[in-house]
């Protein structure tokens, strides 16, 4: 089973920035593609952002695009998520994840595997 960490969370002002980093344990068939979805107090888990890192397909939910953005480090295979323009909605606790359950890559998928997750708090 795949092991991820994420770390980078905190706190913010409104309209300003963090990034949050998932170290994965390793990169096969299964974990091609990742994702971050985030949970606030009393609601559902939201897709944020995914990505197919072997060819590098990106999607976003509409909330948070043009202002978030996803990537991925082969080399260190850590997925990062750059957060810009911060809003006191963004704030959750946010969780990276791989191999989602039905094998397709998108920002809704549903996860067999994910990390302790990471809070981000932003303050207006």
């Amino acid at each position: 089973q795949v092991q991820l960490v994420e770390s980078g969370g905190g706190s913010a002002r409104a309209g300003g920035s963090l990034r949050l980093s998932c170290a994965l344990s390793r990169y096969t068939y299964s974990t091609y593609c990742m994702g971050w979805y985030r949970q606030a107090p009393g609601k559902k888990p939201e897709g944020v952002a995914s990505i197919y890192t072997p060819d590098g397909n990106t999607f976003y939910a509409d909330s948070v695009k043009g202002r978030f953005s996803i990537s991925h480090d082969k080399a260190k295979n850590t997925l990062y998520l750059q957060m810009d323009s911060l809003k006191s909605e963004d704030t959750a606790m946010y969780y990276c994840a791989t191999d989602p359950l039905d094998l397709q890559c998108g920002v809704s998928s549903e996860w067999n595997a994910w990390g302790q997750g990471t809070q981000v708090t932003v303050s207006s």
